[in-house]
């Protein structure tokens, strides 16, 4: 009788039909679990392929420093003499450079890696210490240098050679003071007299994976960056002033200027942090295929509803009965297509892990719906939705700008379609019978 009742009163499989809708919600996040878990695995992979080649880099620099000694006075009145930096920028920071990027495979996982071939030049004006509240005799002007940074150091190739004023001086690993970088190399300038401009060039050879950046410490910074890779993402700060991307890879140029950023051209101490201020360029790998996959496995919850409803519908119009397990059996149909389709996308291109995890999912839900209903105009309304969905929601995922637009004429076309089919219906009558859209006596269903 429980069973009888059940397929006889519509609004009980109304309230069925629903709760299996969430119920599948359940899979549904599991397998956003795994589309991330899986990106997570991937970024693992391109991390231990970096950390060996050589992570994102970012460059800063050169930087001019001077110690400097001055006393404090602790707790107990003891004296202790200590050491201060003060730094100064280029006046002018000029760099012109070429990428050459290699993608390698750790197992299915592709990871963007380049090689680079810098040459930076500029000049230092001379030096005015009158303003940096540091008396002139505490100077140790024998022991200045020059830092330049370099985020990950295992991306040096070669030895680096530093002109200062066309006198050659070879970089030293490691710095003298962290108050602008963590990491990088040092140059000792104990023969160079302060009180002159001051020039400098010198090459990078730098190994580097999935970007590089610059950070802009010379009063007028100009960076000139050209490379075969056809997808860049322009990124940091700072917009190049000219850009250029084609087929055949992209030329870009910065220009920014001292009033662009938030320090000064010289100071005394850790008080800045310049590295906010870098600006750059991605190498980014064309397809994110689990970017993809995240879009798609969102419209899970669209994809069930709507086939759900399609099925109503025939049970509503045609009183035709449909069991909550085939129901069930169908909703898991549709979330195989999401695993399906993870698993393709990381071994093919995108759009045909699509068509062929669509294809197997239509298929098998198209044959299904054929033994079940034995109609043949049924079974291809059922097809003709399936294959509008999926195309639907490819269009969508194509259209990233557009996809709300999109999406919300499809979802105002499709509720438009069921009023349209349900305008004659009884509701009344219809959630109480199996007879819809017809009135019933109230004293017809007595036995």
């Amino acid at each position: 009788m429980q069973t009888q009742w059940m397929k006889q009163s519509m609004g009980v499989r109304i309230f069925i039909i629903g709760f299996l809708i969430l119920i599948l919600l359940i899979p549904s996040a599991m397998i956003q679990s795994l589309i991330h878990e899986r990106q997570m695995r991937r970024d693992e992979a391109v991390f231990e392929v970096s950390q060996k080649w050589g992570q994102p880099q970012t460059l800063t620099g050169p930087v001019l420093s001077i110690p400097y000694t001055y006393t404090s006075t602790d707790k107990d009145n003891i004296i202790h003499t200590q050491t201060g930096y003060t730094h100064f920028l280029p006046e002018a920071l000029i760099v012109a450079g070429e990428l050459d990027p290699e993608i390698r495979k750790r197992g299915i996982y592709e990871v963007v890696l380049y090689g680079s071939s810098l040459n930076i030049q500029g000049y230092f004006l001379p030096l005015n210490t009158e303003d940096l509240q540091v008396p002139t005799s505490d100077y140790l002007w024998k022991d200045a240098f020059i830092s330049i940074g370099v985020s990950d150091m295992k991306g040096l190739k070669d030895q680096v050679s530093f002109l200062v004023n066309d006198e050659e001086i070879l970089a030293e690993s490691g710095l003298e003071t962290y108050d602008v970088m963590t990491t990088g190399l040092t140059i000792p300038l104990d023969m160079v007299n302060f009180n002159e401009r001051m020039t400098f060039s010198f090459d990078l050879q730098l190994n580097g994976s999935q970007g590089l950046a610059f950070t802009p410490l010379g009063k007028e910074t100009v960076v000139k960056l050209q490379s075969d890779w056809t997808h860049p993402s322009f990124v940091g700060e700072f917009l190049p002033a000219d850009r250029l991307v084609t087929d055949s890879g992209f030329t870009a140029r910065w220009k920014i200027l001292h009033l662009n950023r938030n320090f000064p051209q010289k100071w005394t101490g850790g008080n800045h942090n310049v590295s906010a201020a870098a600006f750059g360029v991605d190498l980014l790998v064309p397809v994110d295929e689990y970017q993809k996959n995240m879009r798609t496995a969102k419209y899970a919850f669209m994809f069930i509803g709507l086939t759900f409803l399609s099925f109503f519908m025939i049970e509503l119009l045609n009183r035709k009965k449909i069991h909550p397990i085939q129901y069930l059996l169908i909703g898991f149909s549709l979330l195989v297509f999401y695993t399906l389709l993870l698993s393709f996308s990381e071994h093919m291109v995108f759009h045909y892990a699509y068509l062929i995890s669509s294809i197997a999912t239509i298929g098998l839900i198209t044959s299904y719906t054929r033994a079940v209903l034995k109609d043949n105009l049924q079974t291809g309304i059922i097809l003709a939705i399936l294959v509008f969905l999926y195309i639907y929601l490819y269009i969508v995922l194509q259209l990233q700008d557009f996809a709300l637009l999109i999406g919300s004429i499809g979802l105002f076309v499709i509720l438009s379609v069921v009023m349209y089919l349900t305008r004659k219906i009884d509701w009344f009558s219809t959630l109480q019978t199996s007879n819809p859209g017809k009135d019933v006596p109230p004293d017809q269903g007595k036995q």
